[in-house]
C-alpha cells in the first residue's frame, strides 16, 4: 500500500510519514502543490493525505486537478481548516474523508485504510483461510480465535498471500509487494518470514510451489 503524503509542515510530515510506515505504508512526500501534481501524474498511490494550504497552490487544487482527469485515487484530507464551509469545498471537491489538525496517528491510519477499504468495495474485509483470520482494517491476525503477533513485513506478506489465496505469487511478485519495489533487500528475505509465518501459523499454512513461489490455500 502506496500513500503520498502532501503537507508542508516537515516537522508534521515527519511525523505522519514515521506512524504510517509503522502501519505497514510506503510513504511518497510532497511539500507544495506542484510536486503533488507531479507525483500524482508520474506514479499511482493507494491513497492521498492531503493538506489545503500548501505553497505553489492549494489543496482543493490538487484535488481538482484528480477528479478532472478522472483520476478515483481515494483522497484524504488533513488540514487545520476547522470551518464546516472548508469541509463541505473539500468533500464536494471529491475528497474521500477530513480530518482536522491536531489529529490522533491512530484514527489518521484507521481512516486511511477505511478510504482504501471503501474503493476498492471492501465492506467487510476479514479474509480467511483454515482457523486463521486476518482483518486489514484492524490489521490484526488471529489463529483459532487467539491473537498472532505479526512484524510489518510479516503481516505484508501475509496479506499478500491471503489476497491471493488459491494463486502462486511469485517471489520477485512478493518482495514488490512487501517493500514497495526495493531492490535492496537480500535475496533470501522472504524465505525468513514464510519460515516465521509458518512457525506461528502452522508448518504447512503455506505452500512452497518450488520453481515459482508460494501459495495459501488449495489450487485455483
Amino acid at each position: 500500500m502506496h500513500v503520498l503524503l502532501v503537507e508542508d509542515d516537515r516537522m508534521l510530515g515527519d511525523a505522519v510519514a514515521a506512524a504510517l510506515r509503522q502501519d505497514g505504508w510506503e510513504v511518497t512526500r510532497a511539500e507544495d502543490a506542484g510536486a503533488a501534481r507531479t507525483a500524482l501524474v508520474d506514479h499511482g498511490f493507494s491513497a492521498v493525505l492531503l493538506d489545503l494550504g500548501l505553497p505553489r497552490g492549494s489543496g482543493l487544487d490538487v484535488l481538482a486537478a484528480m477528479r478532472q482527469r478522472y483520476d478515483s485515487t481515494p483522497v484524504l484530507i488533513v488540514t487545520a481548516r476547522d470551518q464546516l464551509s472548508d469541509r463541505v469545498r473539500g468533500l464536494d471537491a471529491g475528497a474521500d474523508d477530513y480530518v482536522v489538525k491536531p489529529f490522533l496517528t491512530d484514527e489518521l491510519c484507521a481512516r486511511l485504510r477505511a478510504v482504501v477499504r471503501r474503493s476498492q468495495g471492501r465492506v467487510t474485509p476479514v479474509l480467511r483461510y483454515r482457523d486463521v483470520e486476518l482483518d486489514p482494517a484492524a490489521r490484526s491476525v488471529s489463529r483459532g480465535g487467539s491473537a498472532v503477533k505479526l512484524g510489518v513485513h510479516e503481516y505484508r506478506t501475509l496479506l499478500a498471500l491471503m489476497e491471493r489465496a488459491g494463486r502462486v505469487v511469485p517471489r520477485d511478485a512478493l518482495e514488490s509487494l512487501v517493500y514497495g519495489g526495493d531492490g535492496s533487500i537480500e535475496s533470501n528475505t522472504i524465505a525468513v518470514y514464510i519460515h516465521q509465518l509458518r512457525r506461528k501459523l502452522g508448518e504447512d499454512f503455506i505452500t512452497t510451489v518450488h520453481g515459482f513461489g508460494y501459495r495459501v490455500g488449495d489450487a485455483e
